[in-house]
């Protein structure tokens, strides 16, 4: 048995979670409970990201599927140029436009800023987007696994300290 209390314990990063009273136990298990939660939706939210980068890469192989190759002649029009297409002003308004510069796309790189980039290089800047968020994914999902095994230990640390309670009541009573 360690001569440390709770706090230094915990402290040092692991907590005796049989000496732990069942108040501060149910605290703790909230506390892990709510970081669970923020963690999840961390998660979630980082493979929204990665699956609107993917869309992304989609729209740009779909729009301009021979970009590298197609070189069309000054004062001729590309079949992009030529194709209507919807241009999004909000999430469900879009309004008919024709593309201008078959060759370039502005990209968001982030809090509002757009650079213009040829269209091989905006789909490697996706693909490593994707690639970036995939290897994050990983950690994230190693972290929010190691948090709900806590939570079970928690979780089974209690139910036989409540049992253990009970049947030590019972015992007196008895």
């Amino acid at each position: 048995m360690s001569s440390q209390s709770p706090a230094q314990q915990q402290q040092g990063g692991q907590i005796d979670l049989a000496q732990l009273p069942i108040p501060q136990l149910r605290d703790l298990k909230t506390q892990l409970d709510a970081e669970l939660t923020h963690l999840s939706t961390s998660f979630q939210s980082l493979r929204t990201a990665q699956s609107k980068f993917r869309d992304c890469i989609t729209s740009l192989s779909t729009a301009f599927p021979s970009s590298s190759t197609s070189q069309t002649k000054p004062g001729t029009q590309s079949t992009s140029e030529s194709t209507p297409l919807l241009v999004p002003l909000t999430s469900s308004l879009y309004v008919p436009g024709r593309l201008t510069d078959t060759e370039h796309v502005l990209v968001d790189v982030g809090t509002g800023f757009f650079v213009e980039k040829g269209i091989s290089d905006a789909k490697d800047f996706y693909e490593r987007k994707v690639k970036d968020l995939g290897e994050s994914l990983k950690g994230l999902e190693d972290v929010v696994e190691g948090k709900a095994r806590n939570v079970r230990m928690v979780e089974e640390v209690m139910r036989v300290r409540v049992m253990n309670a009970q049947s030590a009541e019972g015992d007196k009573s008895g």
